[in-house]
């Protein structure tokens, strides 16, 4: 079951929402927590149902191994003292070994066969869904354990940290010091108008991401980046079309996903996160970690970056750190050399930013102040390497990303079809001015047309000149969603949020597209879900 669906719109999710407030109503919350423990499994178990015994031995697992590791320096076991440390290694190597067996097992065999000239087989092993989610979720409450933050956590409350279902498949990624306090408070088993209204908003806005934009956007992706894989001539148009349709339609697939479970968890009482903030805005490749993917960002260098060391033992061990992280951040997204080598792009852009700074620094520069020009050139160039990188991350091989990289490039000139020639020779020759060499329309690849590439253009002013969901509702968010992010208000009054009869019919008509296009449209997975 889909959030992006009728039966989670209009079935699951009402009827949790109303028995959790009505046995909230009656002072017994513990069973309101059980209840959204259960309906989280359900959730969980419509994909496939034998992936549930995996969710609750994890989480025996885990919730056994914290307690142990907050209460005590020393475990006897069996007669033995066993050291803190290595129970804590213990588990955190037992929650990768379980990840790296679902995830890498096909892709560690299919690499050794390749190297070693082997024919070791093994049946294709299937992915359990949100499994590299809940291992991450599992890690962060390892780790505060190891460190003695734990100590008042009961075994529901651990259970709803895990399950809870509208971060469940694919995030926000939340730290238990983040979600703990709040499930405690007696105000969240309150109904509140506002914090519903509000999940509303959240919700409605990130469906109209997912099924107005996101999947629609696909049609200019898919057809691109298959005729890559089969050799197939891609012009320069399409091939640039293809890359930036799929920066789009991630970008609104995923932040799509993320404001439907902050409005979602958002309805419960329980503030999530924020996951990202107008990534495309960047304006270097430390600014767009900064505002792609926050969770994961943060996870990344909380549990891998500054444990190798972070910037503490010198530049050049640093960047090795950085290096490390983004390979072991791609890897985290796909068992496949294509996320590895993304990885490692956005390792190598990170190091290069920092060296470049230093520089800027040492010679007086104010990083603080960049002028217009620089700015618009800076987030111009993070752009298009982060759009480069895209085509990695989503081609299924080498081969079909470097054929798609060469057309983006113009290794076989600037290529375009004669239908969208004609229309830039409207233009007073423009198409004679610009074009160095002229092609036949491409099969199968409808794609260059002028109408097609003014849609992406839109799609681009629209992620880079207006304001997110954050900034549309500002004034509802609070600090512990915000963390450290700089949220400018929305000057323009017509573009704030508030209560009032203007709002309440746009996000009316928002709830109204939302439900036309999934009602004319298939049906389509989240990105994200097959990570």
């Amino acid at each position: 079951m889909l959030f992006n669906s009728f039966d989670f719109l209009f079935i699951f999710a009402p009827v949790v929402l109303i028995v959790f407030f009505i046995v909230c109503s009656t002072g017994l919350n513990g069973i309101a927590i059980i209840w959204l423990i259960l309906a989280s499994l359900f959730y969980y178990g419509l994909w496939n149902p034998a992936n549930i015994c995996l969710v609750i031995g994890s989480i025996l697992f885990n919730f056994a191994l914290g307690k142990t590791l907050s209460n005590y320096e020393n475990i006897i076991l069996w007669k033995r003292v066993i050291n803190k440390k290595a129970l804590f290694v213990f588990g955190l190597t037992s929650n990768l070994l379980l990840l790296g067996y679902y995830k890498y097992a096909n892709f560690f065999i299919d690499n050794v066969n390749i190297i070693s000239g082997s024919s070791i087989h093994i049946e294709k092993i299937i992915l359990p869904l949100a499994i590299s989610f809940f291992t991450f979720q599992q890690i962060t409450f390892l780790v505060d354990a190891y460190r003695g933050q734990t100590l008042k956590i009961n075994f529901l409350n651990y259970c709803l940290f895990i399950t809870f279902f509208p971060k469940l498949i694919a995030g926000p990624i939340t730290y238990p010091r983040e979600f703990f306090p709040q499930i405690i408070r007696r105000d969240v088993y309150k109904f509140n108008i506002e914090n519903i209204a509000i999940g509303l908003t959240f919700f409605f806005i990130g469906l109209f991401k997912k099924v107005a934009i996101a999947d629609n956007v696909s049609c200019y992706v898919t057809p691109v980046f298959n005729a890559s894989e089969q050799n197939t001539l891609i012009t320069f148009t399409a091939a640039w079309v293809g890359a930036i349709a799929y920066a789009l339609q991630i970008y609104f697939d995923f932040s799509g996903y993320s404001d439907m479970a902050i409005g979602l968890g958002r309805m419960f009482g329980i503030q999530l996160p924020l996951n990202f903030h107008s990534p495309y805005k960047s304006i270097n490749i430390i600014d767009f970690w900064r505002r792609w993917h926050i969770t994961l960002s943060r996870f990344l260098r909380d549990y891998i970056y500054i444990p190798l060391g972070g910037n503490r033992k010198g530049d050049i061990r640093k960047n090795i750190n950085i290096i490390i992280t983004m390979l072991l951040g791609g890897l985290w997204h796909g068992a496949g050399w294509t996320f590895v080598l993304w990885g490692g792009l956005h390792g190598i852009c990170l190091v290069i930013n920092h060296m470049f700074r230093a520089l800027r620094i040492k010679l007086g520069q104010d990083l603080n102040k960049p002028s217009l020009l620089g700015r618009g050139l800076s987030r111009a160039i993070t752009f298009i390497i982060v759009t480069i990188g895209w085509v990695l991350f989503r081609a299924d091989s080498f081969h079909g990303a470097y054929n798609i990289i060469q057309a983006m490039v113009g290794i076989h000139g600037v290529i375009v079809p004669n239908s969208l020639l004609g229309s830039l020779n409207n233009f007073y020759g423009l198409g004679d001015l610009f074009i160095l060499k002229v092609g036949l329309d491409v099969k199968n690849i409808p794609l260059v047309g002028i109408t097609d590439i003014l849609i992406i253009l839109i799609l681009l002013l629209f992620v880079w000149f207006m304001p997110n969901t954050q900034q549309f509702l500002h004034r509802t968010i609070s600090a512990s969603e915000v963390y450290n992010l700089k949220i400018m208000p929305i000057k323009n009054k017509f573009l704030q949020f508030n209560y009032n009869i203007q709002n309440s019919m746009l996000l009316a008509i928002i709830i109204w597209i939302c439900l036309l296009f999934l009602a004319i449209l298939p049906k389509t997975e989240f990105i994200y879900n097959d990570f």
